[in-house]
Parts: structure tokens; C-alpha cells; sequence
């Protein structure tokens, strides 16, 4: 969030490369859409240098937002109907705090863990695209970037101590697993995204997830929400349900070994013995 100013990032192709800032009054909209929680680690976070961190993290606070990832606020606590969360965010990218450095996100989580009842992760990696909706168990690039295992960093996540975990960054919908009983969302597609970006095919839809844990963290039940993108105008529910499609597609095909399945109408269950 930022009004003016800041020094924007060098873009030698400016078809490909973009330079993202909002008004600052947008952070009120987000509040009052219901908004309380973000991610600032990702790839486009530091786009206009350390004044648009700044002002950032001013608007959201001014708001009441919660957030957390970049390097200088790694994490954050806040309570919600008597429940004590802690929320940490990473990504591959310069500033914020880094997907590939798997024992200092650990630490993290291990901390907050032992300060709250829930902990959740937000990780942005993974390769982009329509061919990038399959989870690799691998490292994964995108244009000569290490994009990092989203696999092994939630994996290890969980293992520290984390209870949920959100994933973004491929801009496509990807699967769900139940890890040691704590949901891993490899992916959430895009939900509200910039007009010139390609909105065609797997890129113009996306899932919502509602999901309830028990006062350890663990997962008891989920719902999946297709939403879809017609045009500028933002997000609107999906009557097709495709992302659900393909969100329990992916998740049959990645996980046959995961105890979840989802159903045709969203729900996210535990496979019958």
C-alpha cells in the first residue's frame, strides 16, 4: 500500500515484469470486506523498496489487519473468540523471510508454538502456470528461480509444530494433504488479481477453504468454495464449482495416500476405512 513515491524495482521486459502498488485507502476496503489476516512474503512485496514495506505494514496495522513475513516482522499473535493464534509467512524472495532456510522456520514455528493454541503457515512458492498444478515432492523453478519444495518446507512445518498451512505463488489451484492431522492447501489459485494478468483457462478460478481444527490444531472438517473471475470486476462464486474439480482431481492423483477426499459439492472428509 502505498500513495507515491518509493523507488520502484527495474523491469528489463516490461510485458513480463511488473511493479505492483495500491492506495492506501484500499487497506480500508480489505478491513471492511472482512479481511483480518495477510501474507506479505511473496514476489512482488518489495516493489518499491523499503517505503513501500513501510507503508504497508502502517495500513494494515492502521486497519486492523494482521500480517506477518517479511524479514523485519516474521510473525505476528493475535486472539480471536478467546482462541490464540500465531501466524508466520515465507517465500523465496529478497526481504521476506525465506522458504528455503527450513531450521530458521522452524524456530519460528517452534516459538510461537509454544506461545499459542494455533499456528498457521503461509508459504508463496512453487512454480507458476497451468503446467505447474501438480505438487513435485522436488524443488521446483520458475524462470531460473529456485521456487523451493513446498512439500519438504511443509512437512517440516507441521513437524515443528504448525497446524495449518496455505499455500500461493503457482497461480493455479493445486491439492490438499492431511499431514500428521494438519491440513497443507499446496495452492489457493488466484481470487482477486490484476487485469493484466492471463485470467484464461486454470487462472481465471480458484477455492476458497472454510476449515475447522480442534483446540490441538488438528483437522476436523473443511469446505471447498469455487469462485471464478469473469473480468475486472473481482471474484464471484463459481456455480460450476470447477476449482473443486479440480482441487479433489489433484489431491487423488498427489496424495492417494492422504485420508482425505473431497466430494462433489466441496466437502473436505476423511476417506472411509
Amino acid at each position: 500500500f502505498l500513495d507515491r513515491g518509493g523507488i520502484a524495482k527495474t523491469c528489463d521486459d516490461s510485458t513480463r515484469c511488473y511493479a505492483f502498488r495500491q492506495p492506501t485507502i484500499f487497506a480500508d476496503y480489505l478491513a471492511d470486506a472482512g479481511f483480518d489476516l495477510m501474507s506479505l512474503a511473496n514476489n512482488h512485496s518489495g516493489d518499491f523498496g523499503d517505503k513501500g514495506r513501510t507503508s504497508t505494514m502502517y495500513n494494515l496495522s492502521r486497519v486492523g489487519i494482521y500480517h506477518a513475513g517479511y524479514a523485519s516482522w516474521p510473525d505476528t499473535i493475535f486472539t480471536k473468540n478467546g482462541v490464540r493464534y500465531g501466524f508466520c509467512a515465507f517465500s523465496p524472495n529478497k526481504g521476506t523471510m525465506s522458504i528455503h532456510n527450513i531450521a530458521e522456520a522452524q524456530n519460528i514455528v517452534r516459538n510461537l508454538a509454544a506461545k499459542v493454541d494455533i499456528v498457521i503457515v503461509s508459504m508463496h512458492g512453487g512454480a507458476e502456470g497451468d503446467s505447474a498444478d501438480h505438487v513435485t515432492r522436488e524443488t521446483e523453478w520458475f524462470l531460473g528461480e529456485n521456487r523451493g519444495n513446498v512439500y519438504q518446507f511443509a512437512h517440516a512445518m507441521i513437524d515443528a509444530g504448525a497446524d495449518v498451512i496455505f499455500g500461493s505463488g503457482p497461480h493455479v489451484t493445486r491439492a490438499i494433504e492431511l499431514y500428521n492431522d494438519r491440513l497443507i492447501a499446496y495452492s489457493l489459485g488466484n481470487f482477486c488479481t490484476y487485469a493484466r494478468f492471463n485470467m484464461k483457462d486454470k487462472g481465471n478460478h480458484g477455492p476458497l477453504l472454510k476449515i475447522e481444527v480442534d483446540k490441538n490444531g488438528r483437522f476436523l472438517a473443511g469446505q471447498v468454495i469455487g469462485i471464478k473471475q469473469p473480468g475486472s470486476g473481482g471474484p464471484v462464486l463459481d456455480p460450476t464449482g470447477r476449482a473443486i474439480n479440480e482441487m479433489r482431481k489433484l489431491s487423488l492423483e498427489d496424495f492417494p495416500e492422504s485420508p482425505l477426499v473431497i466430494d462433489r459439492i466441496g466437502r473436505i472428509l476423511r476417506k472411509k476405512s
